[in-house]
């Protein structure tokens, strides 16, 4: 199925290539035959020239990335035709806006309305061109789903009549949502009567995580009562950072409530638990952020990486840099990188939380920390797509277990990059126990919860003032 996927975001990439490179072209021939002689008042010859020739190479790329930034090649087998529509004309219309401000608003023209010519036939040329094309194969591959050629492999979590129900009117249904029932799971022993209709039980509910990695499933519906909050927490908490589409099926009174959103006139009733964090193109711009601000900060800040290596080594005997495995986005461990604080060995008793008293740690690693300087080195971290400058601190395999014994919606932490700095760390600083971790885990969920690039701005700003400050708990 992942080389489908490649093979269907490679339609779309030609595609839209191909479209934006026939739109650039009629649009050249239109200025030249059309417009330039309202200017000029005289005919002009179609002379495709060297301009002509780089914007052929060039626009295509353009909105290549431009489709990438705002999502256009995510997905690809969820997507439908309303949101082809919906998310063509976006980013035609911004698209069209960049190349009008960059390339034509400098033309000496006799009145605006050649402007607003200029403007109009490149936007309907554009999506004149691109949409069919993206609205071809989107109808293609919403045909397979329907059809279920293409499907999505989904557990149902509990076995009562609820699931059988719900089981029994998915597989009925003339056109497919594109759930691929592989079995379900149960909640309690009594609730297996999806069993007798042939769905195989792949285990209890805490086996999810196991059940997901092992048959690649890629959305789970909930048939649990909706009021069952203690089962439905706990559920909920053992799905995070699995990165599976959860539904959970609605009762009388979500649907009067209004918590029902209908995403298919034609599919069952079905409430989406996670929606995105934030839209595809910040995330993108996010990333973009973090490559850009990590590069000038190793670059411009390279004086002082010296400097702080030349005191890390001569206080103490040890390597510069300490590095050990973290767990980051969906439970993925990586090794994270930063000026080695302490002595060496300072966990030869098994892995240990410091404290401002710490005796472990050396007298240029106390003002590290205070300034937060020993985690300089993580720019790098970042760069390789470890972390990002801001998102929840990153924790070790050991007190992550500990933690989620205490706090099980831990996992919630699970569905970003974890960062260099976060809210946690600006309003609660470092943990010096679980108790403490599990403190400043609720402003970490916040700003999950509260996610946006403002925000990300306001928490480095308070950051730079920490480090500037040198009161960093």
């Amino acid at each position: 199925m992942m080389n489908g996927r490649r093979a269907l975001v490679a339609k779309y990439v030609i595609a839209d290539l191909i479209g934006s490179a026939a739109a650039w072209t009629l649009f050249y021939a239109y200025r030249k035959i059309y417009l330039e002689p309202l200017k000029l008042g005289v005919p002009v010859p179609l002379d495709w020239d060297a301009n002509y020739l780089k914007g052929l190479v060039l626009v295509p790329l353009f909105w290549f990335g431009l489709y990438t930034v705002i999502g256009g090649y995510r997905e690809v087998y969820r997507r439908y035709r309303t949101k082809e529509l919906g998310q063509t004309l976006l980013v035609t219309l911004i698209g069209v806006l960049v190349i009008f401000f960059v390339l034509l608003l400098d033309d000496q023209v006799p009145s605006t309305r050649y402007h607003y010519r200029s403007f109009i036939a490149l936007l309907l040329l554009h999506f004149g061109i691109t949409f069919p094309l993206r609205f071809l194969i989107t109808s293609a591959t919403v045909r397979k789903v329907h059809d279920r050629r293409i499907g999505f492999n989904t557990v149902l979590v509990g076995g009562n009549e609820r699931a059988v129900a719900i089981h029994q009117e998915i597989e009925a249904m003339r056109k497919s949502p594109g759930n691929r029932f592989i079995g379900f799971v149960n909640v309690n022993g009594g609730d297996q009567q999806l069993a007798s209709s042939g769905l195989p039980r792949l285990g209890k509910w805490h086996q999810l995580r196991q059940v997901i990695q092992e048959h690649a499933v890629e959305e789970v519906i909930i048939a649990v009562d909706s009021g069952e909050h203690e089962h439905m927490s706990r559920i909920m908490n053992e799905l995070e950072g699995t990165g599976v589409r959860i539904k959970v099926i609605p009762d009388m009174y979500d649907i009067l409530s209004g918590s029902v959103k209908m995403t298919s006139i034609f599919g069952t009733p079905l409430i989406e638990v996670n929606p995105e964090i934030m839209p595809a193109w910040q995330f993108s711009l996010k990333r973009a952020f973090d490559i850009v601000a990590s590069t000038v900060a190793l670059v411009l800040l390279s004086p002082v990486l010296a400097i702080i290596a030349l005191a890390v080594r001569w206080d103490s005997n040890g390597p510069i840099f300490f590095r050990q495995e973290r767990i980051g986005k969906h439970g993925r461990p990586f090794q994270i990188i930063k000026f080695r604080s302490m002595v060496c060995d300072a966990e030869r008793n098994g892995p240990q939380l410091s404290s401002k008293s710490d005796p472990r740690i050396t007298t240029v690693g106390l003002w590290l920390r205070r300034t937060r300087m020993d985690e300089l080195p993580q720019f790098w971290n970042v760069l390789k797509g470890d972390m990002s400058l801001v998102g929840p601190r990153p924790e070790r395999q050991h007190f992550i277990e500990a933690i989620t014994e205490v706090a099980p919606h831990y996992r919630h932490l699970q569905k970003v990059r974890p960062g260099i700095t976060s809210w946690g760390q600006v309003k609660f600083g470092y943990a010096e126990n679980v108790e403490q971790m599990v403190r400043r885990l609720k402003y970490d969920i916040l700003y999950i919860e509260n996610m946006s690039l403002a925000v990300d701005l306001k928490i480095l700003a308070y950051t730079v003032l920490i480090i500037l400050k040198g009161d960093g708990k």
